[in-house]
C-alpha cells in the first residue's frame, strides 16, 4: 500500500478552544457526536464537592477540595473555560462557607488557598495549550517533510503494482535515513530503495539529495548505469558540501537498490538491478522465494573507491513474481535472545500456507507484522519493507513524459 494521505490537523479557533496534543488521545475521548464535553469532568466535581458538603456536618468540611476544580479544568479545558471554572470555584466556596456557623467556616486561610489554586490554574492552562500547539505545529513539519521525502505513490505508478511500508525509529521526527521512489521515464520505470548510514537529520538530508537526484536522472537517463553514477557522484558532492560547512557527517554514505522495469513497449525485457552494497531483493511468487545474488558494487558515497561502475545484474521474473525490498530494520531486527529476524524462512512459510502472500500489499504487511513481532515491537531502527511487480496489462497510470523520447 502506498503511504498514507497525511491531513495536517486545523488548529481551533479563538484561546478557549481545546487543542489535541500530538499523540494524545485525551480530546477524542473527551468529545460527543463532534463537540467537546471537556468541561464535564470538572463540572461534575464541582456539583459533588458541594453537594457532600452540605450533607455532611460541621466538623467534617470538604468544601476547600473545591480548589481541585480549576485544577482538572486546567488539565482538559481552554483557557476562558478554566477561568470560569476557577470563579464558580471562588463563588461555591464563598457560598457555602457562609452558609455554616461561624465556629464551623474553614475562613480565609482557605479563600486564599481556593482563590490561589484558581489563578495558577488558568495559569497553567495557558502554557498547556501553547505547549500543545507547538507540539502540534512541529508534528505537521514532521509530516511534510516525510511527504517530501516519500512522497506518496499513486496506484499503479509507472505501470507497477506496489506496496510501502515505512516505519521510522524515531516516532517524534516520523522520518529518517530510508528512502524509496518510484520514476517513470520514456526508458522505462526505475526503482530506487536504500538506506542512508547513521541516523537523525543529517541522513534525512543524505536520503532526500539521493531522491532529488534520482528523479532527475531517473527520467532523463536512458541508461541505468548513468543513473547509478549520477547517484553516486551527488552522495560524493554532498558529502564534500558538508565538509565545507564544517557538519560532521561529511563521511556519510548509503546503501541501495535501483532497479529498471522496461517500457510497456517491450514488457518482457529483463528487470535491470544495481546494488550497491545492500541486502539482496527477494523473488517471491508461485515457484517460492529465491534471494537474488548480492551486488558487488560499493555503496553511494563510496564510488572514488572502486575502479568502474557498479556491474548490472539482469533478472526476469516470471509471471506472478513479485519483488520485495528491505532495508537493515528488517534484517536486523532481534528478539530477545538476540537473534535475527529470518525473513527468508518467514516469507517462505507465509507463501507455503498462503501463496495469496505474494501480492504486494499482503506481502509488505506480513513483513511489518512479523518483523514487529520478532522484536517485541522495538524498532532499533528505520524500517522499510517495499514490494513491487509490473501490474496489468490494462492498468496505466496515465504518466506524460515530458522530455525527449527513447532514441
Amino acid at each position: 500500500m502506498p503511504p498514507p494521505e497525511l491531513t495536517p490537523p486545523v488548529p481551533p479557533d479563538g484561546p478557549d478552544a481545546p487543542v489535541p496534543s500530538a499523540g494524545d488521545g485525551r480530546q477524542s475521548l473527551l468529545r460527543v457526536r463532534g463537540h467537546s464535553v471537556s468541561w464535564l469532568p470538572p463540572l461534575a466535581l464541582l456539583v459533588a464537592l458541594v453537594a457532600f458538603d452540605l450533607n455532611t456536618s460541621g466538623e467534617l468540611r470538604v468544601i476547600s477540595w473545591i480548589v481541585l476544580v480549576p485544577g482538572i479544568a486546567a488539565a482538559l479545558c481552554g483557557v476562558w473555560t478554566t477561568a470560569l471554572f476557577a470563579l464558580l470555584s471562588v463563588l461555591a466556596y464563598v457560598a457555602m462557607d457562609t452558609t455554616w456557623p461561624q465556629q464551623y467556616q474553614t475562613g480565609l486561610p482557605d479563600f486564599i488557598l481556593v482563590a490561589a489554586g484558581g489563578v495558577l490554574a488558568v495559569a497553567v492552562s495557558w502554557v498547556r495549550l501553547r505547549n500543545e500547539r507547538r507540539a502540534l505545529h512541529m508534528r505537521d513539519v514532521a509530516e511534510t517533510t516525510r511527504r517530501t521525502v516519500l512522497r506518496p505513490l499513486p496506484p499503479h505508478w509507472g505501470g507497477l503494482d506496489h506496496a510501502a511500508v515505512y516505519l521510522a525509529a524515531d516516532s517524534v521526527a516520523k522520518v529518517g535515513g530510508d528512502f524509496y521512489d518510484i520514476q517513470p521515464s520514456p526508458y522505462g520505470t526505475r526503482v530506487l530503495i536504500g538506506d542512508v548510514q547513521g541516523k537523525g537529520l543529517g541522513a534525512v538530508d543524505g536520503a532526500a539529495v539521493l531522491l532529488s537526484s534520482f528523479r532527475e536522472s531517473g527520467y532523463y537517463e536512458s541508461d541505468l548505469t548513468t543513473v547509478a553514477r549520477r547517484l553516486d557522484a551527488r552522495m560524493l558532492r554532498h558529502g564534500f558540501y558538508c565538509a565545507q560547512v564544517g557538519r560532521d557527517d561529511s563521511d556519510r554514505f548509503a546503501t541501495g537498490v535501483l532497479l529498471g522495469f522496461p517500457p510497456r513497449t517491450a514488457p518482457h525485457g529483463p528487470v535491470v538491478l544495481v546494488n550497491f552494497g545492500h541486502q539482496p531483493p527477494l523473488l517471491v511468487g508461485p515457484s517460492g522465494v529465491r534471494e537474488l545474488p548480492p551486488g558487488e558494487g560499493l555503496p553511494l558515497g563510496l564510488g572514488d573507491l572502486s575502479e568502474g561502475p557498479a556491474p548490472l545484474q539482469r533478472i526476469w521474473p516470471a509471471a506472478g513474481d513479485t519483488l520485495l525490498l528491505v532495508t537493515d530494520g528488517v534484517t536486523e531486527a532481534r528478539d530477545a535472545q538476540g537473534e535475527f529476524f529470518p525473513l527468508v524462512a518467514a516469507v517462505a512459510a507465509a507463501l507455503a500456507e498462503d501463496p495469496g502472500v505474494a501480492e504486494p500489499e499482503r506481502l509488505v504487511a506480513f513483513v511489518r507484522d512479523a518483523t514487529l513481532r520478532h522484536g517485541g515491537n522495538h524498532l532499533a531502527d528505520d524500517t522499510t519493507v517495499f514490494a513491487v511487480r509490473p501490474a496489468p496489462a490494462d492498468a496505466t497510470d496515465g504518466y506524460p513524459f515530458f522530455g525527449p523520447p527513447p532514441g
